[in-house]
């Protein structure tokens, strides 16, 4: 027998029941902006060209670009097209750049857990270790928002072994780590029930643009038709869950953003067939559906 993680079933796509999203709708999105802050001359970081020696200040700069002009330029079109959002927040990023987390919070949009920075993972700490750093970002948003975070999206999605498990003994209710499915996902921890909700590795700027050197214009037609295709879909009536992976320094650039208004401004204005919600949104909404209705 192959080695498993033994964290959910297999279960068939076609035979799955015909839940509705609020007003019946089938189809729910959700955008997923990702504020990340980095450390300067060490740590991980995306690139947009490959670094040189330490301190790298081309990549660095790049980076910050998006927690200085990017994320601000991709407020401005989520509130032209009256869009939520779910924020996933490096705790750093409260210390770094105050003022752009309390923009988000004047929208009222959910902030979710994603570490303390993107120049780290946790996948090679150890249990203690790893504990210690959800425990930090969590008190963190905690103190700032009033609240505990309800989801977490680990930085570059990077697991451990015991990941789920520690996230569901902090009290997350839902992850947005694993990508295996159009719905969202039971998954067995040893502290109980932690929902997997989809989040995006392909409709995601960074394995797009980054990894794939998709053009702007490449991604934009890449939500589009993402779009379009699940809508036809949901013909079927079984309830998707199509999430868009956002990360201000690269698609904040003037050039990309212009492809990206485009295409959100197409799923803007299909509100009556689709419910434009977030992560936390999809996750209350689960929970009014009978027992069995979730993988």
């Amino acid at each position: 027998m192959l080695k498993t993680h033994g964290r959910y079933d297999w279960t068939p796509w076609a035979r799955r029941p015909r839940e509705s999203w609020p007003g019946g709708r089938k189809l729910a999105v959700y955008l997923g902006v990702n504020l990340e802050h980095f450390a300067f001359g060490e740590g991980l970081g995306a690139e947009l060209a490959p670094g040189g020696p330490p301190p790298d200040v081309l990549n660095y700069a790049w980076r910050d670009y998006g927690n200085r002009v990017g994320a601000f330029r991709l407020l401005e079109v989520l509130e032209e097209l009256a869009l939520p959002c779910t924020v996933l927040l490096n705790s750093a990023m409260y210390a770094y750049a105050p003022d752009l987390v309390a923009a988000h919070r004047a929208r009222g949009d959910e902030i979710a857990g994603h570490g303390r920075t993107n120049s780290e993972r946790q996948s090679v700490l150890d249990e203690p270790a790893e504990r210690a750093l959800i425990a930090e970002a969590t008190a963190l948003i905690a103190r700032h928002e009033g609240r505990p975070p309800r989801g977490w999206l680990s930085p570059w999605i990077a697991e451990s072994h015991a990941t789920p498990d520690l996230l569901a003994e902090a009290g997350y209710a839902y992850t947005l780590n694993w990508c295996m499915d159009d719905q969202p996902v039971w998954m067995r921890t040893r502290a109980g029930r932690l929902l997997a909700i989809p989040y995006p590795q392909e409709a995601n700027d960074i394995p797009a643009i980054v990894a794939r050197k998709d053009g702007a214009r490449q991604f934009a037609d890449m939500i589009l038709e993402d779009f379009r295709e699940r809508l036809r879909q949901t013909r079927d009536g079984l309830p998707q869950v199509m999430g868009i992976a956002l990360h201000p320094y690269i698609i904040g650039q003037p050039y990309r953003l212009r492809a990206l208004r485009r295409a959100l401004a197409e799923i803007a204005a299909q509100r009556e067939a689709v419910w434009i919600t977030t992560a936390g949104g999809v996750f209350d909404h689960c929970m009014t559906w009978p027992e069995g209705a979730i993988p």
